[in-house]
């Protein structure tokens, strides 16, 4: 069985209530709020002090199993992609376990005991890595089974920072299997891409020493990152994933791409990880940019249309756009803060507010994606599993079409993968929920955003959500067993 005949048949996703409206939140901080909308979004989602990464992974995968109707029995991988996991030894199990007792309070049978449980990770580009090894999984010792690829994140940032309007909460399950209904997957097509970067974006356990632990042993996982360097990090990275899938795109579709720049502009849709709005729209137009550079004349020629106007030399432009830079270099010459694509990014600001960018940048499932915020692995996924439910509501014809994936983690690594979709796709779509999964926020007023963010006293006043996992408790250290630490978990039905 061809790897292209795999892809992706639904989505279901958990976001949690709590709500911080960042037209709020600059108010509290003398942000500019019409900054921070254009360039960032509307809000984001904070998880509740009794949820984490894996009681959201297990709530998504749940709703999966149920919207889609699955039989738990046939599902032979269970992958989580996150970088917000509290066990340094346990995969995937731990959500296998949570959602078997879910079902049998459901009636439904569990998950096969035949069933693997890897987690993935490489910061926000675990997921993809899950979704690539669940396709490898059922073309091979797999086939005639299912797998299910859940992300879940949490993303937080220490208060006073650049991140943190760009935190966010959530999970996003995908059933993954032979003969798709919505996508399949054109691994053939795809790019990845991958180098050391240092200080972009960690998460070393120091961080965690001398922490006051909260109510439900939940440690403040704020990261260590540097803005300036992070964004460098982020366009080299996806350029260098876009560059390898179009030396593909020339040797393995010739027929049905043409060259790079067609293959773009012939997308329905591209879906980029977005830790916010404009990270994303930057890492596309880069991308555009990149396939007119590698391309013919005439892409050359409309190349030059853009770099006129922002007074920037075309040859040079070509020149800085299929150079590979070592990045890290900046870290040892202590240059964070260097731009290493200048003329490219001159010549951004003029593509973008040009027609061409609104013909290129999707506009699908964006308006939810604004309000959830950065959700880390389920970014990207969230944003397909938006923009796809609302495609089918508005009757968009994409049968046939072709979209565009581009997930990143910061370390660093990217990958592209086209995909296209399937003819009678919109049953699929129909029954992804995303718009059911905002839900009616909680907003948070500031101190109960200060509270819940720092892990101090939080009152958890409504009630709890039918269909949602919790922590229950956290086990201590006792003279039968030994279970310190240890998250125990209840499905509220």
């Amino acid at each position: 069985m061809a790897v292209s005949e795999i892809g992706i048949s639904g989505f279901a996703s958990y976001l949690p209530r709590y709500r911080v409206r960042l037209d709020d939140w600059c108010g509290w901080t003398g942000d500019s709020w019409d900054k921070v909308r254009t360039v960032i979004g509307t809000g984001f989602r904070m998880r509740g002090s009794n949820e984490n990464a894996y009681t959201m992974a297990a709530t998504a995968v749940t709703r999966l199993i149920v919207q889609y109707d699955l039989d738990p029995e046939q599902v032979g991988f269970l992958g989580l992609g996150t970088e917000s996991s509290t066990d340094n030894s346990a995969g995937s199990v731990i959500i296998k376990g949570m959602v078997n007792r879910a079902l049998k309070q459901l009636g439904r049978p569990p998950l096969s005991r035949a069933c693997e449980v890897p987690e993935f990770k490489h910061a926000c580009l675990g997921g993809v890595y899950a979704l690539k090894a669940a396709a490898r999984y059922l073309a091979l010792d797999g086939r005639g089974r299912t797998a299910i690829v859940v992300c879940s994140d949490v993303a937080e940032y220490e208060r006073a920072t650049s991140g943190e309007p760009t935190q966010g909460a959530g999970a996003v399950a995908m059933l993954v299997e032979a003969s798709p209904k919505l996508l399949s997957l054109e691994l053939e097509l795809s790019g990845s891409a991958s180098d050391y970067r240092g200080p972009d974006f960690r998460k070393p356990f120091f961080r965690f020493m001398q922490q006051t632990p909260s109510e439900y042993a939940q440690p403040r996982d704020f990261p260590v990152f540097n803005g300036k360097y992070s964004t460098t990090c982020y366009v080299d990275e996806v350029l260098a994933a876009a560059r390898s899938m179009f030396a593909r795109l020339e040797t393995a579709d010739g027929q049905a791409a043409g060259r790079p720049a067609e293959f773009l502009r012939a997308l329905s849709a591209t879906f980029l990880h977005r830790p916010y709005q404009r990270m994303a729209e930057t890492g596309l137009i880069m991308s555009y940019l990149l396939a007119l550079a590698v391309g013919n004349a005439e892409d050359h020629l409309e190349l030059q249309h853009y770099a006129e106007p922002a007074d920037v030399n075309l040859d040079d432009l070509i020149a800085e756009l299929t150079r590979e830079p070592d990045v890290y270099a900046l870290v040892e010459q202590q240059k964070l803060g260097e731009e290493l694509y200048p003329l490219a990014t001159q010549t951004a600001r003029v593509f973008r507010d040009g027609p061409q960018f609104g013909e290129l940048m999707t506009d699908l499932g964006n308006r939810g994606m604004q309000e959830v915020g950065n959700l880390y692995t389920a970014s990207l996924p969230a944003w397909m599993a938006a923009g796809l439910e609302e495609a089918a509501a508005q009757g968009m014809q994409l049968a046939g079409t072709r979209i565009l994936t581009m997930g990143y983690g910061s370390g660093d690594a990217a990958e592209a993968i086209p995909m296209r979709v399937v003819k009678g796709w919109e049953a699929a779509a129909r029954k992804i929920g995303f718009q059911q999964a905002l839900g009616t926020p909680e907003d948070l007023d500031e101190a109960g955003y200060h509270a819940l963010h720092d892990g101090t006293a939080f009152p958890e006043t409504s009630p709890p959500q039918p269909g949602v996992f919790y922590i229950d408790h956290i086990g201590q250290r006792e003279e039968r067993f030994d279970d310190s630490g240890i998250e125990y978990y209840r499905y509220q039905s």
